[in-house]
């Protein structure tokens, strides 16, 4: 049943120990920064996560003990299990056992990026497809049998769903779409989580850009959300590539936070490059990741930089953690560490040019950085590169991921693993 390099008398105490934290977890939905840690995670993956055999995994959400997982994929298996299942984009597993869920096999005809649970039982689907009933590019879906929800209709149309977050009985989308059903709500939009009827009251709306209009990643705490993407405005404020939303008002307005620091370019390929972000569990601080190409020192290309929630005026970094070329795509903040995913080689790498430079130290695929000094930390379980890592979620158990590759802390683990808190 469990495999990887730990024999299984060891794993199976392990496994134990795993289910007896997680029992302790509440069915509510979770987010990558929602849970804090108090120590940095076990750099060997537990070995009961399932195996998805082809694709990319994109998108990670957890409903209680069921782990839904999203992408671009076809086929998925069970650890030590032979039996492959067809799965269209989608399916579920159960957080303790890994063993997927036989009723939740919904028909998604393309890729899904984003995922959000609901405390009811239901997950919210957003990405590039047409799904059962209605629904296009986003879908509200039953985790008792896979099939819509009733009541739910919230077509997009003009392009797709890139980022889901699920506040009380709001439902934020972002993506690069032109409208949600027939009101027009450019790259962002705030739905009832009920209905899917756009709410009126919200209208910040990203503007300018560098390409197509797009929200690419956002993350939510407290009475603010937080946005990135390749706009330069939100509601006619200079906001380049990020900005923070006060989503506690009546109306929704954009705040007084704002940064220059991701105004400059990286390469002309990449005309914006801002990629994940995520709030610390005490939502004191938020961290971002980006793409872009070896920039510098002085540029935030291929690096992960910490901004401090509060800061009056315009906001800098209180780190930086340069990768020296290599593009992050995702981060996980607990409080004790802040993890960072993609194709890298190295972290600590400000002088490097594709290439480890003075100081470099070689964390392929995946990372963790102190939150107070931006400094790596000694954990490096190592992971096939790849494209990179498209997801983390952060549970009370540990920490989960998806990426594109099959290797995860020297064990075979396909496009979905865990490191445990034990």
């Amino acid at each position: 049943m469990f495999t990887g390099k730990s024999p299984a008398a060891r794993a199976l105490p392990a496994a134990a120990l795993l289910a007896g934290a997680l029992a302790l977890v509440p069915a509510a939905p979770a987010g990558a920064g929602a849970v804090p840690h108090d120590r940095v995670v076990s750099a060997d993956p537990v070995g009961t996560t399932p195996h998805v055999l082809d694709g990319i995994v994109n998108a990670l959400a957890v409903a209680g003990r069921t782990v839904i997982v999203g992408g671009s994929f076809s086929r998925v298996r069970e650890a030590g299990a032979t039996a492959r299942l067809p799965r269209s984009n989608i399916f579920a597993f159960d957080l303790y056992t890994g063993k997927v869920d036989r009723r939740f096999a919904p028909t998604l005809d393309g890729p899904v990026a984003a995922l959000a649970a609901g405390a009811d039982g239901s997950v919210y689907a957003g990405g590039a497809f047409l799904g059962p009933g209605r629904a296009a590019g986003l879908a509200r879906l039953r985790l008792s049998d896979g099939k819509p929800v009733p009541g739910f209709d919230a077509p997009v149309r003009g392009g797709d769903v890139s980022a889901l977050v699920l506040r009380g009985r709001h439902l934020y989308a972002g993506g690069d779409f032109t409208a949600v059903g027939r009101t027009g709500r450019p790259a962002l939009a705030r739905l009832d989580a009920a209905t899917g009827a756009v709410d009126p009251a919200f209208t910040v709306r990203p503007g300018g850009g560098r390409g197509p209009l797009k929200v690419h990643a956002m993350a939510a705490s407290g009475r603010l959300l937080a946005v990135d993407g390749s706009f330069t405005t939100l509601s006619g404020l200079r906001r380049p590539q990020v900005g923070l939303i006060d989503i506690g008002a009546a109306r929704p307005a954009v705040t007084g936070w704002r940064t220059e620091a991701y105004a400059a370019r990286c390469k002309d390929a990449f005309p914006y490059y801002v990629r994940g972000l995520d709030f610390s569990p005490d939502g004191q601080y938020f961290v971002v990741v980006t793409t872009g190409g070896a920039g510098g020192s002085r540029k935030l290309c291929d690096s992960a930089a910490r901004f401090e929630t509060a800061a009056r005026g315009a906001a800098r970094p209180t780190w930086v953690n340069h990768t020296g070329g290599d593009s992050l795509y995702s981060v996980a903040v607990t409080g004790a560490a802040v993890y960072v995913g993609g194709h890298q080689r190295w972290l600590d790498n400000p002088r490097g040019r594709d290439a480890a430079g003075p100081g470099a130290v070689a964390r392929p695929g995946i990372g963790a950085i102190d939150p107070a000094t931006g400094r790596a930390l000694p954990w490096n379980p190592t992971r096939d590169r790849g494209i990179g890592v498209k997801a983390f979620l952060v549970d009370k158990g540990g920490l989960l991921l998806g990426s594109d590759t099959t290797r995860l802390g020297h064990e075979y683990h396909a496009r979905v693993g865990m490191f445990p808190l034990v």
